[in-house]
């Protein structure tokens, strides 16, 4: 395959795949959508909604939108919106609820700064394909809510999580596989990326400052300088409390970093950046799929968090695709392309669910049959990682 056929390829992914089971099947008659669609399709009306879930489906119909234009992807990303404003937004206190009921009323109301920011990444997007100025002021309103409630002015970085009212809370876990820290890589990669992209639509000078802090952050703090992985949870003092690694955050930060630079256009920042960008991506090889895995996309060992051999995740692999089609891009590394181009092929031979749509949550091995145990709409399983990958290869190639 060609690069100019990756990209072509991406497209029918996007368009016949991916999108239509999200138009299809999770619109919710009650108002925004459904809140899980099991591994064999089932809906489970009596599922709480999450924020999570909720904003990236506004950032992938948003984007979707301002790419191919079709009237259909506005249709979802302004749906996706209103539910968003209208059901997760605090009117008292500002921020967004982590979940809410079937009938969309508040149901966790704890402030998870995760999830504030894909509210911008989905707000600012929004505003990017269509000026709405509305979901660009409530963008930049969440933007202060991190920064005036979040951010530790003692030590630098950002806290995980708050009460409904900003006070202090006690378990600020994003899900049961974390620890329960203060400061996270996770956390921090998904603020600088939706900074990022509400820096496209409001260049605003404090909104840089934070940018380039995040990206030093990254490098000094985050990264291992011996492994070149990412730690993943630290102390308020920048102490890393959990041997671990997460291979697919690793090639997902190597080209989010690489964009924010990018991004601001100081060719200080990137001179600075490139060098770490392509030793994260070296090194993770094809670790990059959430635990290592041989060339075939086999395990050879387990997450850090379990004593047995998992298989890649999905929004892993859309990562991994990305990840190395930005080294090829940038850089012409043919050994990055290569990688790419194998872990789409095995996305289109083995994760695709060519009957009712969408990409299965993983594959087991070694007989690559689909894991069905796990979600194909829910909490965590988004259009987003997928939907992404498709559009950045779109977007990168110029073929539309």
């Amino acid at each position: 395959m060609q690069p100019s056929d990756f990209v072509s390829a991406a497209r029918t992914m996007l368009t016949d795949f991916i999108l239509p089971f999200w138009m299809t099947r999770m619109l919710d008659p009650r108002g925004g959508f459904y809140g899980r669609i099991d591994g064999l399709g089932n809906v489970h009306p009596e599922a709480e909604k999450g924020a999570i879930l909720n904003a990236r489906i506004l950032w992938t119909f948003s984007a979707a939108y301002r790419i191919l234009g079709e009237p259909a992807y506005l249709y979802m990303a302004t749906r996706a919106k209103c539910a968003l404003l209208d059901n997760f937004f605090d009117p008292e206190y500002s921020g967004v609820y982590w979940s809410l009921n079937p009938d969309g009323t508040p149901r966790d109301t704890k402030k998870q700064i995760y999830a504030l920011g894909f509210a911008i990444y989905g707000l600012s997007e929004y505003a990017r394909a269509t000026g709405d100025k509305s979901s660009l002021a409530h963008a930049m309103k969440l933007f202060f809510d991190i920064e005036n409630h979040s951010f530790d002015t003692e030590r630098n970085g950002y806290f995980e999580a708050f009460t409904r009212e900003w006070g202090e809370i006690a378990d600020m876990r994003l899900s049961d596989k974390d620890a329960n820290e203060r400061k996270t890589m996770n956390t921090h990669l998904h603020i600088l990326e939706p900074y990022t992209n509400l820096y496209r639509v409001w260049p605003d000078a404090r909104l840089a400052a934070a940018i380039r802090n995040l990206i030093d952050i990254f490098i000094d703090r985050i990264l291992d300088p011996q492994t070149f992985h990412l730690r993943l949870f630290f102390d308020d003092d920048w102490n890393s409390k959990v041997d671990a690694t997460s291979y697919g955050h690793d090639i997902e930060a190597s080209w989010l970093i690489h964009e924010a630079a990018l991004v601001l256009g100081d060719e200080a920042l990137l001179a600075r950046v490139e060098p770490v960008v392509r030793a994260v991506a070296e090194h993770a090889e094809f670790e990059c799929l959430g635990v290592k895995v041989n060339n075939d996309h086999s395990p050879v060992h387990g997450s850090p968090f379990t004593d047995h051999a998992l298989s890649p995740q999905w929004w892993e692999y859309a990562e991994t695709v990305v990840g190395y089609y930005n080294i090829w891009q940038h850089f012409g590394d043919a050994e990055a392309l290569d990688r790419a181009l194998s872990t789409w092929d095995f996305i289109k031979s083995h994760l695709v669910d060519r009957e009712q749509g969408e990409w299965y949550w993983a594959v087991h091995f070694p007989d690559l049959t689909p894991d069905t145990s796990e979600d194909k709409a829910g909490f965590w399983k988004c259009p987003y990682h997928n939907g992404r990958a498709c559009m950045e290869l779109m977007e990168r190639g110029i073929i539309l």
